[in-house]
């Protein structure tokens, strides 16, 4: 399949967040490659969202790949842990972006790669990947992998997935930030509906 060109980033977080759902994020590693679809993200919306890390426009060196153009990678790290893999959405200098909370293994080789990289006790196979810590652990994404991008098809990359796959797509409160006040509310969550490798199914 082919990668999805830069163009496709370049447009407002929610929208980008919506159009990632159901698409293939291709990690790449010791000359493999392994094949994930994306199946639920998380829409931050620059510096008037609270529950952004560049609100009240913070441009710092940690924030700094949000401010570059849609398709960067952005790296953190949360509970000094687990890292989230987020993608930069819009043009350069507006400092939106798309958290990837929870993929889906497409094949036995991935599925072996998730597990190898994070063997669990679970023998659910939708507890590998069902949440933005898991799939940085499942898929070994970390810093190395920051202000990188997701259209030059090194290490990861996202592809198309299959042509009108036709799913309901759910639009939900985002998980775990309740300083962000009013924004804690707005529905910026978004997943693929009935799949099982969603981290949180609203009720």
């Amino acid at each position: 399949m082919k990668t999805i060109d830069r163009t496709f980033y370049v447009d407002d977080g929610v929208t980008v967040a919506k159009k990632l759902l159901g698409k293939i994020m291709v990690r790449e590693e010791g000359g493999q490659a392994y094949y994930f679809k994306i199946v639920e993200t998380e829409a931050y919306m620059g510096i008037e969202d609270k529950g952004a890390h560049v609100f009240g426009n913070k441009k710092t060196e940690r924030t700094a790949p949000l401010y570059e153009i849609g398709g960067t990678i952005y790296i953190y790290l949360i509970y000094g842990m687990y890292h989230c893999l987020n993608v930069a959405a819009n043009e350069v200098g507006v400092p939106q972006g798309v958290l990837i909370r929870a993929v889906e293994p497409l094949d036995e080789k991935s599925l072996a790669y998730a597990k190898a990289n994070r063997p669990i006790k679970s023998k659910k196979i939708v507890d590998l990947t069902n949440g933005p810590g898991k799939v940085c652990k499942a898929l070994n994404i970390d810093k190395s992998l920051n202000a990188k991008s997701v259209v030059d098809g090194k290490r990861l990359w996202i592809e198309e997935g299959e042509i009108d796959e036709g799913f309901e797509i759910v639009e939900a409160k985002r998980i775990n930030i309740p300083y962000a006040e009013e924004y804690q509310d707005k529905l910026w969550r978004f997943y693929i509906k009935g799949n099982p490798f969603v981290s949180v199914i609203e009720k």
